[in-house]
């Protein structure tokens, strides 16, 4: 191959760059604002102490601190959990003049946005139905307040609710109907982790519209229903946020959907699998794909698929990715129509202002058409993204 089709430095990029997995910082008055009067005790809400900000949520059962989802722009070493503050974080974390103009620094010309206060589900609002479907649809409308004013830079997905089937549904046609590019799922439709056949409203409706349900990591799992957190400062939290961030939890979490029958019955759904990064994907559909060969035959998946979960996996799944040049190598395993860059901005994971570089040195001897479908052209694909041509 021509050394000319290689990628090696960022001034050759001449398209914009799509970062597939950004974040907001709710603001702090985000569900006071919005919410019935008799549901506001319960509504999320920042408090102010000796330790920094923290939200409360149902009126003090759960808080969590604003720590690490406001760490862009700081060194590593100055990374804390708890003791900052709404004052202390970057204003492009919630306001969108702010956003975009650290956007143009970091050189990210578009962003899907994602949320962090409900990072692991909607049920960590309230298992409430009531004030859990308020908080939804509050953070939903303030959501596109926040993209509108953009000129379509900002990619808002909306959250899906935990409380039944027939409120997910209702709150995705919403979603649809208000220009939400996609939506976010924390559990299957019915709002557990197993799948149900009433499920088939909500995969029906997504699958007629062709619209985008990402999977963010932290959800799918016991946390989504206010499971036991490990503590910031402990072992376990930083072995499960390596193990997570290999794809730990979304190698089950595909692995039921592969196996489920949904992705064989419905074959225009378009997953996504965020912040999980790629390079646990080929060695995943390996084993899958031995062990469809092996088991499938006295197993109820026999008459529920018929192709190899390889197959549905490269068809029916899109993931995101930050650092992961083991991915990058073995991209000729994936589906790199499917394969999408992200920032996690202004989370811990972001190298803001920085990710330039970051793409320079970890795409480095890629060939050139290769780096712009991940970087632009994938995303743009999936979430109707207008590109200059």
């Amino acid at each position: 191959m021509d050394k000319q089709d290689l990628f090696h430095e960022i001034a050759s990029i001449d398209y914009p760059i799509i970062d597939a997995d950004a974040h907001v910082n709710e603001p702090p008055d985000l569900w006071q604002k919005r919410v019935p009067k008799n549901l506001l005790d319960r509504a999320p809400k920042v408090v102010s102490t000796k330790d920094g900000d923290f939200w409360s949520f149902d009126n003090g059962k759960r808080m969590r601190p604003l720590g690490l989802t406001a760490t862009a722009g700081l060194n590593p070493v100055d990374y804390r959990p708890t003791g900052r503050t709404y004052a202390d974080i970057r204003p492009g974390s919630f306001d969108t003049a702010s956003r975009l103009q650290d956007m143009d620094i970091d050189g990210i010309d578009h962003a899907v946005l994602y949320p962090s206060v409900t990072l692991t589900g909607a049920a960590t609002y309230a298992e409430d139905r009531p004030l859990q479907l308020a908080c939804v649809r509050a953070y939903n409308e303030w959501l596109l307040e926040f993209a509108v004013p953009s000129d379509d830079r900002l990619i808002p997905l909306a959250i899906i609710p935990t409380t039944s089937t027939k409120d997910a549904t209702e709150e995705l046609r919403w979603a649809i109907d208000h220009r939400h590019r996609g939506v976010i799922i924390s559990a299957f439709p019915n709002g557990s982790l197993d799948p149900k056949e009433e499920d088939a409203e909500f995969w029906e409706a997504v699958a007629a519209t062709k619209t985008p349900v990402s999977i963010h990591i932290g959800s799918f799992t016991a946390n989504t229903s206010g499971g036991k957190h490990p503590a910031y400062d402990s072992r376990e939290f930083l072995a499960g946020a390596g193990a997570t961030k290999a794809g730990m939890h979304a190698m089950a979490t595909a692995s039921q959907l592969i196996h489920c029958g949904v992705l064989e019955r419905y074959p225009d759904l378009k997953i996504v699998l965020v912040e999980s990064n790629i390079g646990w994907i080929p060695t995943f559909l390996e084993q899958a794909d031995d062990m469809f060969r092996r088991y499938r035959f006295f197993t109820e998946v026999l008459h529920q698929m018929k192709r190899m979960p390889s197959d549905l996996f490269s068809r029916n799944i899109w993931a995101t990715f930050m650092i992961d040049t083991v991915g990058l190598e073995l991209r000729h395993r994936l589906n790199i129509d499917h394969m999408m860059f992200s920032t996690d901005y202004p989370h811990s994971g972001c190298d803001w202002p920085m990710s330039r570089g970051v793409i320079e040195k970890d795409f480095r001897g890629i060939q050139k058409t290769q780096v712009r479908k991940m970087l632009c052209d994938n995303a743009a694909a999936l979430y109707g993204i207008r590109i200059p041509r």
